[in-house]
Formats: structure tokens, sequence, C-alpha cells
């Protein structure tokens, strides 16, 4: 089975591709130029240079392809380019889906996010196949729900469509530190004084790109499937990392209006430190936010399962440490 892969040197990315040449599925990598791929450089891959804002490079790339994974896109949970933004995350899917279309691609399997999914104040959060972008907040949310929205509207041609929705993704494989790893990091190398008050729905890396693995096997056409994990509280999560690596975890809790309130101020320290901005007005607004999210679905139709979040949080922690990331864990033990 031939496929394309875009966003493969992301998080989510290189981990399905693994996965994938685990499976003997041939895999293409659809990269930017210059893109560093060496983390995928073991691995027997080929690769396709482009960008999803050129249509003529998807088309080149999905020659003879009988599966797209569309992963490629932009995360941001500050106030980031918002027009580069919207020109990947919305207007790059368009591009793929035209270029699947084209080439007689059977199947496009686009990685959303269940920040598209509007929630409800209170309950538990299933799939929808109507998104309301406008009535979401932060520009990743929107552009992920317009781009959601477009595909399902889109789904009658000859390129079957199935959409996964992740939840907040964490674990190993990270080789750009993403907002949650970063705050793994700091955690462990006791860079943090305290802690948010709230949580998140979380899930393994792993278990995810095993899921959307399940949908492009299993997924029904114009159908979406959450690939959530566990709730955990931003304390609870500091404190299972203090279990693993004796670190302290904080003990002050900031509440969450003061940092939202000074999320943005928050942002430009980080810009000026050129480091990963850890709490922004929009992920102080998110861990507040109901986010029970169910996965029966996917459990359902696809077999999706998760593992715990103690085994996530141990394999992610071994692998920054190994990684020379986590500094204070490694020091210790060469101390020995």
């Amino acid at each position: 089975m031939k496929c394309v892969v875009t966003g493969a040197t992301g998080h989510i990315g290189n981990v399905l591709v693994r996965k994938l040449v685990e499976r003997k599925y041939e895999v293409t990598a659809f990269v930017l130029e210059n893109e560093d791929v060496s983390h995928l450089s073991t691995l027997s891959i080929k690769y396709a240079y482009g960008d999803v804002r050129d249509i003529k490079s998807l088309e080149m790339a999905f020659e003879k392809a009988d599966i797209v994974f569309h992963l490629a896109g932009i995360i941001e949970i500050g106030n980031g380019n918002r027009k580069k933004m919207y020109e990947v995350n919305v207007q790059g899917t368009k591009n793929v889906l035209e270029a699947c279309e084209k080439m007689d691609v059977k199947r496009l399997v686009y990685t959303s996010s269940v920040h598209a999914i509007k929630e409800p104040k209170e309950g538990i959060i299933s799939e929808t196949n109507e998104f309301y972008p406008k009535e979401l907040v932060g520009t990743y949310a929107k552009t992920k729900a317009e781009a959601t929205q477009y595909l399902l509207n889109s789904a009658n041609g000859k390129t079957e469509i199935i959409i996964t929705h992740p939840s907040g993704v964490i674990g190993p494989y990270e080789y750009i530190p993403s907002n949650l790893g970063q705050l793994v990091i700091d955690c462990a190398n006791k860079k943090i004084g305290a802690y948010l008050d709230g949580g998140y729905n979380f899930v393994d890396v792993r278990d995810v790109a095993e899921g959307i693995i399940a949908a492009a096997e299993k997924g029904r056409n114009k159908n979406c499937y959450i690939l959530a994990g566990n709730y955990i509280s931003i304390k609870d999560l500091m404190k299972q990392i203090e279990d693993i690596t004796g670190v302290k975890a904080p003990k002050f809790k900031i509440a969450r209006w003061f940092a939202y309130a000074t999320g943005l101020l928050s942002e430009i320290y980080y810009k000026i430190k050129k480091q990963k901005a850890l709490f922004t007005s929009y992920s102080v607004y998110t861990v507040g936010t109901n986010s029970q999210f169910s996965s029966e679905k996917a459990k359902k139709e696809l077999n999706y399962h998760t593992r715990d979040i103690k085994e996530t949080l141990e394999d992610t922690i071994k692998w920054f440490c190994d990684n020379g990331k986590i500094t204070l864990l490694a020091d210790k033990k060469q101390s020995k």
C-alpha cells in the first residue's frame, strides 16, 4: 500500500511514519525544502519536497498514492502569524483534497483536532459533523474547524475522506518540543515555580498514530473519530512527573484569571527569550474548558485503545533525557 504523509517531521507525523513502515506501507514523506529530516534518516522511506500551499508539488507527490495522511499544519497556542496559519491550515487542506481528487487517491485521512469541536460547558463531548469556526476561541481552533467542515462538505468525490480529532498529544519522539513537551522538560529540570489551576485531556502520540492508521484501514467515509485519552489536572500531571523524576513539583498555584490576564505579556517575554511559551491566554483558557472527550466511536469501529498516562510520562521523560532535553535527571544519573 502506497501512502504519502504530509507533516511527516512533526510529533504525530514522525511517529505515524515509523508505525507505517513497521506495517510494510510504502511511505513517502512530504516535507518542505531544506527541512531537517535527520530523525527519519534510519527509516526506509521516500521523500517528496514541496509546500501544501503549492498544489503542483502536492500533485507530484500524490501520484500513484493509495492513501494520503494529511497532518501538515501550524499549531499555535499564542498570537502567531494568523495569515500564514490560515494559508497552511485551511487553504493547504483544500489544496490537499484537490490534489487527491486529481491524482485519484483512494483515501484522505485528515488529522484535525478536538479544538475544532465546540465544547459544551459540561457533559460528554462526542463526534459532530457540524463545525462553527466563528464560535471558537483562538486562530488554531478556528482554522482546524474551517478545514474540517470544508472536507466534510466536499466528501462526495472519488476520494474518501476520514477525519481524526486527537486531544492533547504527549509522548516520545518529540524532536521539536511542543508547549506540552516543554512543560514536561521544564518540570523535570526544575524550572517551573508554580502550577496552573485546571487540566486537560492528554493522549499518547503512539496511540494517536495507531488510531490514524486504523482510521485509514477501517474508518467510514465522511466520518469523524475522536482520538482522546484521559483528563488529568495540571497539578496531578506535575505530581506524576515528580514521582518519576524525584524533582519536586511546584506547590504554588496561579489563579487562572491572573494567568489569563497576563498571558499576552508571557508570550512577549518568552518570545524575547526565544523559548516556547508555556502559558498563553489561549492555553489558560483551554485548561479551564470542558475536555470530557469520548473516544467510544473510535474504540468500537477502529479498535482504538490508549495506555495509562504514567506509562506515557515515563517514556516521554526517558526519551527527553536520552536526547539531552532533560539535563537535571541526566546529571543525577551520571553522579551516581
